[in-house]
């Protein structure tokens, strides 16, 4: 069987535009294949959230899949299967089910149901959706199609998890005679997942010994990113065919075909900055901006951000502020002009000492201050820094891109209404750890944030001589204790015994928890880990227990 793997990247709630493009994929492809599948829940886009609850979202939908539906007519030799919710009968609770639908000719031939609908980390299927009641398989073509949405396909990995579903969809289909398996999925990046992707498909096609097509959506929506990587292996799980990515593409894969293609895995580093400049380009374009602008500090933070933007929206559309102090080193300022014009962006320069002595001048009868440089002051520069940035984004329409990385907001090492300004908050799931290997990755073919911005020692230079160690534990350190902490979900006993010290892992520890405040507060972050703040992390802030 010929099938077009459409791999597409769709905008949540745009149902009409969704529409239009995968007919326009309908009409191109037709002809040379028997059947067309698309992503899951590609007409509403993934995740749609709280509009499923909407009566008039979801009557939109339905009169749209009816338009498709009868726009198959014209197309009586080619199935088109397709995502989308679909009315379960219910008036109450939960009236949905997550849907794979067959049409062709005219007609609804067949709807298969989502069974396993997760409700960890980032899901909330079980929220919106009902479970299938059964499992079916259906004939097309002369073969027997076994059907399956997402995370029906993962059965197996979250068994040897210890997060057991009650039953295997896949198993079912098997039993029921399945010739070719097909997975129509949204099926959010980490670091890491491709590979677990790819063995879950191959393994499952093998255990079944039939061809299996898994089709990706692409693209991202918020917070969560879709890299695509959509794939057709043969029984033996060789690859028949394949998408790129991060990018919209139409592969065709003949399943009578043995797997003669080599899939080579991406490289971590090269995956997660393409994530990054994915979720950049699709946050900006889908929430109406073209234009952004990134606070340059001359360090390696702000400048990773600033490529990303560049590589995401071309140099015209990123501009840099540089707003230096009194305790900002000259070197700061010529990092800052250096990137700016090896980015080919443009940079403005706003010194901030005349607006910092104001505030200093009006605030020391009240807030009684020395000398000494205390935390008000420096979050007072913080925030000025945030103000400006703010300004130039209500008079222009662009968008901050907040620079603040992982590290920092999970211990609070960074200031609300401050350097956390912004409409997103790029690099907010990536370690500082990581961001110096992405900065490796940017200058992989020439020197495009300079050397000395990455060698030289982190500082907020907020008060003179800041060092960041002074304040936080070795980034090498406080990285591992944060992994083991909220993407393992170690206890402090736990991460002692991985040879941790004590008193640092205990300080580390409370700082998360006194700074899930300022988290809450944040921009929506990019989510490139297994576990990242925001919605895949959804702790109490006015608790006390500490794990």
């Amino acid at each position: 069987m010929k099938i077009t793997l459409a791999q597409i990247n769709p905008v949540v709630g745009d149902i009409k535009g969704n529409l239009d493009i995968i007919k326009s994929i309908i009409a191109k492809n037709s002809s040379s294949s028997d059947l067309i599948v698309f992503p899951e829940m590609c007409l509403t886009g993934y995740p749609p959230r709280d509009l499923l609850e909407n009566r008039t979202f979801i009557s939109e939908t339905t009169k749209a899949l009816k338009s498709l539906t009868q726009y198959t007519a014209d197309f009586k030799d080619t199935g088109i299967i397709i995502g989308s919710p679909t009315p379960s009968g219910r008036t109450y609770l939960k009236p949905l089910f997550n849907s794979a639908v067959l049409l062709c000719g005219g007609k609804t031939l067949f709807v298969q149901h989502k069974t396993l609908l997760p409700t960890y980390d980032v899901f909330d299927e079980g929220r919106y959706f009902n479970n299938a009641v059964s499992v079916s398989t259906v004939r097309f073509k002369g073969k027997v199609l076994g059907i399956s949405i997402c995370e029906d396909m993962w059965y197996d990995y979250y068994d040897k998890a210890g997060m057991a579903y009650g039953s295997n969809p896949l198993d079912t289909l098997a039993k029921k005679g399945a010739e070719i398996f097909i997975n129509i999925s949204a099926s959010p990046f980490y670091l890491g997942k491709e590979k677990e992707r790819l063995d879950i498909i191959k393994n499952n096609a093998v255990r079944y010994k039939a061809p299996f097509v898994f089709v990706n959506q692409t693209g991202a929506n918020d917070e969560l990113v879709f890299d695509g990587k959509s794939i057709c292996v043969d029984k033996h799980g060789n690859t028949v065919a394949h998408a790129a990515g991060f990018k919209e593409e139409t592969v065709l894969a003949d399943t009578d075909r043995k797997g003669a293609l080599r899939y080579k895995l991406q490289d971590e580093i090269a995956s997660v900055y393409d994530a990054l400049v994915t979720g950049v380009r699709d946050y900006v374009r889908k929430t109406g901006f073209e234009k952004t602008i990134v606070g340059l500090s001359g360090g390696i933070d702000s400048s990773v951000v600033a490529a990303i933007a560049k590589d995401a929206l071309g140099s015209g559309n990123v501009l840099g502020i540089s707003m230096p102090s009194e305790y900002t080193a000259a070197e700061s300022i010529d990092y800052a002009e250096e990137l700016a014009s090896n980015l080919r962006i443009e940079l403005k320069i706003i010194p901030i000492k005349g607006i910092y002595g104001a505030f200093k001048g009006t605030l020391k009868k009240e807030l009684k201050y020395n000398d000494e440089i205390d935390i008000s002051l420096q979050n007072i520069q913080a925030r000025i820094r945030g103000n400006i940035l703010m300004a130039f984004s209500n008079r222009f329409g662009s968008l901050v891109l907040s620079t603040g990385n992982k590290s920092e907001m999970a211990v609070g090492y960074c200031t609300l209404y401050g350097d956390m300004s912004g409409g997103v908050s790029v690099i907010s799931d990536v370690p500082k750890t990581l961001v110096y290997k992405l900065a490796a990755y940017i200058n992989r073919h020439s020197e495009i944030i300079p050397r000395k911005v990455i060698s030289r020692i982190p500082t907020a230079e907020l008060k003179p001589g800041q060092k960041d160690r002074d304040s936080l534990p070795a980034y090498d350190m406080l990285d591992k204790i944060l992994y083991y902490y909220i993407e393992c979900g170690l206890s402090y006993a736990e991460i002692v015994k991985k040879g941790l010290p004590g008193k640092t892992v205990a300080r580390v520890i409370r700082l998360v928890a006194k700074n899930e405040y300022k988290r809450k507060q944040a921009a929506p972050g990019i989510k490139v880990t297994t576990k990242s703040f925001g919605m895949g992390r959804r702790l109490p802030i006015a608790a006390r227990y500490i794990f």
